[in-house]
């Protein structure tokens, strides 16, 4: 019996297996082979050396420099594949891997600032919209916001009503901005461009504001700026030390020696015109620049020396060109040769009258040294000498409004040299009447020169410059009084030179 019952069990077992075999599918597992590509989602270009893992497996490949990638022989079943790279979002895609099948996926990537927020746009927040009658020093101020927490830059964009320039000013951090020097009488208009280096900018409304008329300054001087020369003018007082300085031309091109005359409402000033010096005219606030010489140039030893004269009247204007002293009408109309120097030094300084009977000149040899002082009439006649083949260096003419006094100054070292360096330059003022000299400079500190003299409008002070004789440092503009028993020196406009006062 119990052989019987052994039978019957083995007789079932092999039934069972045969019925397995002929199926194929219990007990056994099924394979299969996954393949795709990973791409940029924006262009679809192909992203090289991306990690691919495929799960529940953790099997992993990375990309070739098509974006390929392969799994083989892997077990039929879902599966999702995640696609991995710094600098990306990770990706995933489902897949199905069936029985002797090939799946291909194609797996999107997008750059890991996909999802980062642009900035807000900016509030303008000062100076107010519309507002009037500011200092030409304007603050700008601003706020935008980044919920990514990215870096802002801001771009801020300024237009006038003058003459429309647009001045672009990138790479901003801060959201405060110090604008100096606009001009007084314009409207600007402003807007704030922010960009946190990812999205597109966004751009802010406008806003205006008006800086308040021009304030009638009274001095006028020049400053360096990028390599050139730039012609300023402003106010100054005890109390409040300098204010409304205005830069008046542009500091792309070399301009200096500003001589304002009153009665024309003009500036004219020295500027560099395709290597050649001219003269040319401007408003007092730096609008309607106007070129008078032409033909005949600016031209002496040094052109850092040189000065011209305005007429009384404003309407003609006097300069040198070497040995010769020429009158040109303010429009550039009317040269005519005025003087032409005897003994052919060349002429450096001049000034006229304020009755216009009689011009003050000074000459010198081409070195700047064996200079003269001497006035002539308006039909060029020597009526006097003053100074004669000086040893050291001459320079700063004028005459004081009835004629009878002349500023002048003079190196009393006497020094000379190659680089026209002059060591102990102080200002005199010569009387015409008495033929007697007082000197300005007796508190002037060693090692210093008093350059480029000028009265003040009522000729009770003396403008002028005061530098080391190196040669090298800085130049500053000072006041001094002219009460013999009292001289004071004040400074006034700091690292400027070549002052004039109207």
């Amino acid at each position: 019996m119990k052989n019987i019952i052994k039978l019957t069990i083995l007789f079932l077992a092999i039934h069972l297996c045969v019925s397995c075999g002929e199926d194929g599918t219990i007990g056994l597992e099924e394979y299969g082979n996954l393949t795709g590509k990973v791409v940029t989602k924006t262009n679809f270009e192909p992203i090289a050396n991306a990690k691919v893992t495929l799960s529940p497996t953790n099997n992993t490949v990375f990309t070739d420099e098509e974006g390929n990638f392969e799994f083989t022989g892997v077990v039929a079943q879902d599966y999702s594949v995640q696609a991995n790279k710094e600098g990306y979002l990770d990706s995933f895609e489902p897949a199905t891997v069936v029985k002797d099948g090939a799946i291909s996926v194609v797996i999107e990537m997008d750059v890991s600032t996909a999802l980062n927020q642009p900035p807000s746009v900016p509030e303008l927040i000062s100076p107010a919209d519309g507002v009037n009658n500011l200092e030409n020093t304007v603050q700008l101020v601003w706020s935008s916001s980044d919920v990514d927490d990215d870096e802002l830059r801001y771009t801020i964009i300024l237009q006038n009503d003058f003459n429309n320039e647009i001045i672009t000013l990138d790479n901003q951090i801060d959201t405060v901005l110090t604008l100096q020097s606009l001009r007084f009488g314009a409207k600007y208009i402003w807007q704030v461009i922010a960009n946190d280096g990812i999205n597109e900018e966004v751009i802010s409304g406008t806003k205006s504001f008006t800086i308040k008329p021009d304030p009638g300054n009274r001095f006028f001087y020049t400053k360096n700026s990028n390599g050139n020369n730039v012609v300023y003018s402003g106010n100054f007082s005890e109390d409040n030390g300098v204010t409304d300085e205005l830069m008046l031309t542009d500091s792309s091109k070399n301009s200096w020696r500003p001589r304002k005359n009153n009665t024309a409402g003009l500036v004219a000033f020295l500027q560099t015109d395709n290597n050649q010096t001219h003269i040319y005219t401007m408003q007092p606030n730096g609008d309607e620049v106007q070129r008078v010489t032409s033909t005949i140039p600016v031209a002496s030893f040094n052109l850092n020396e040189v000065d011209f004269a305005w007429s009384a009247d404003g309407g003609r204007l006097l300069y040198p060109n070497f040995d010769k002293l020429y009158v040109i009408n303010k429009d550039g109309s009317g040269l005519q040769l005025l003087h032409q120097n005897p003994d052919g030094k060349l002429i450096t300084e001049c000034d006229w009258s304020e009755d216009g009977s009689k011009i003050v000149i000074k000459a010198n040899n081409s070195s700047g040294y064996d200079g003269d002082i001497y006035t002539v009439d308006t039909n060029g006649n020597i009526l006097s000498r003053i100074v004669s083949d000086a040893v050291g260096a001459l320079g700063g003419l004028q005459f004081s409004v009835t004629g009878n006094k002349i500023l002048y100054t003079y190196d009393i070292s006497e020094f000379q040299s190659a680089n026209y360096r002059q060591l102990n330059t102080h200002i005199f003022i010569y009387d015409v009447l008495t033929a007697t000299t007082f000197d300005a400079s007796s508190e002037k500190l060693p090692g210093t020169n008093d350059l480029d003299p000028r009265f003040s409008p009522n000729e009770a002070e003396i403008i002028f410059v005061n530098t080391s004789n190196d040669g090298i440092s800085s130049k500053n503009i000072y006041k001094t009084t002219l009460v013999t028993n009292n001289i004071t020196r004040t400074q006034v406009f700091p690292d400027a030179f070549m002052p004039d006062w109207k």
